[in-house]
């Protein structure tokens, strides 16, 4: 039976008004507040000691927070007393660079606070644009100087042109030499790939990140001037099949944290893999059982870090919650909307054993040297 409403029959006080402001209303302003009654556990703790392994300390990235050449960390002590708060005991600082850049991070947090910061190298790009330059030596040199890891970013794939301006992609055979020195000499690889797939998709109403693209289009790389996305992750696989003896880490839920079953297969596969949840909680907790069923299946293989720019440990409490609780349909960020999804999370719930391996365990394993403190 359907019901219809009688066009002519006179409309209720009040009636055109709302109407009127329903389609009236901006999309950007419709901000429904759930009337779903449930459990809340503020987290403001880790329940064991960790160790945030994708932490950015250095000067590398302080224009994304305003602070352009300024150091993100202007008082290392005392922001590791407040980090103690959080029971975050150490960090992996992926602002090296290379040369004096890299002293300059080692100089204020690995040799001034050992056992507490790792600081990772980089290696310079732009070198490929003078033929015959060995990034192997380069990558010697930073690691003599101290660098306990190498940090890739997004820029291999999308930006690094080389001697003829073409760009360079992840698995181009000039670079082989690089992942094998790489474990070679030791260090572990923190490997940023691609950014989340939409940001490879059109900017319309069909993006998930239509808001978060309109406001920064510099980061969609839906145009014929970037690798599809796909061409991005797969050329990631060839390189981790290619170097077994080399250990990576595919942060950002292994760079492909939309597709879990694809992030499984990698883990299945290549035990030289590892990943890390840093910024992609929006992502892996609206799909929570598949992320928990991960975890149980790899618990060696996944590490916890936050992404934070600056790193004030604002965004702990939520990770906390996430990765300890089985609270569900809460916010994944503070800020409203929220920047990377219009979606609420739910909690995994994960055993003390595996709490502690991702805390902080599996970080240990890749970095010795590092200490957590009870």
């Amino acid at each position: 039976m359907s019901i219809q409403r009688d066009s002519g029959s006179p409309q209720r006080p009040g009636e055109a008004e709302r109407k009127r402001v329903v389609t009236d209303l901006p999309l950007a302003e419709f901000r429904p507040r759930s009337q779903v009654v449930l459990p809340e556990h503020r987290v403001e703790r880790a329940r064991c000691p960790a160790i945030d392994a994708h932490a950015h300390l250095g000067r590398w990235l302080s224009g994304w927070a305003g602070r352009d050449g300024e150091w993100a960390i202007p008082d290392v002590a005392t922001w590791l007393e407040e980090m103690d708060a959080y029971n975050v005991r150490a960090f992996v600082n992926l602002d090296g660079r290379w040369g004096a850049e890299l002293d300059a991070n080692l100089d204020r947090f690995d040799r001034a606070f050992p056992r507490r910061v790792a600081t990772f190298c980089h290696v310079n790009w732009s070198a490929l644009a003078t033929p015959g330059h060995d990034l192997v030596k380069d990558l010697a040199a930073s690691v003599r100087a101290g660098a306990a890891g190498l940090k890739v970013w997004k820029d291999l794939g999308l930006r690094v042109r080389d001697h003829r301006d073409e760009l360079v992609l992840p698995d181009d055979p000039r670079l082989g030499d690089l992942w094998s020195a790489a474990g070679e000499l030791g260090v572990p690889v923190w490997w940023h790939v691609a950014d989340p797939v939409a940001f490879f998709q059109p900017v319309d109403g069909r993006n998930e990140y239509l808001e978060l693209l309109t406001d920064r289009p510099d980061w969609s790389y839906a145009s014929d001037a970037f690798p599809p996305f796909q061409r991005l992750i797969d050329a990631m696989e060839t390189v981790v099949a290619a170097h077994p003896r080399t250990t990576f880490v595919g942060v950002h839920g292994g760079n492909y944290a939309e597709n879990l079953g694809w992030v499984r297969r990698m883990l299945d596969t290549y035990p030289n893999l590892h990943i890390d949840i840093a910024a992609r909680i929006a992502q892996l907790g609206r799909q929570a059982r598949a992320t928990r069923d991960l975890l149980l299946a790899h618990p060696d293989r996944v590490l916890f870090g936050a992404d934070e720019i600056p790193p004030t440990g604002e965004s702990y409490p939520i990770h906390f919650r996430f990765l300890e609780t089985a609270d569900e349909c809460f916010p994944h960020s503070p800020e409203d909307p929220p920047p990377l999804g219009r979606w609420t999370i739910s909690g995994l719930d994960l055993p003390d054993e595996v709490l502690a391996q991702v805390y902080a365990g599996n970080a240990l394993g890749l970095l010795p040297h590092l200490e957590v403190r009870a």
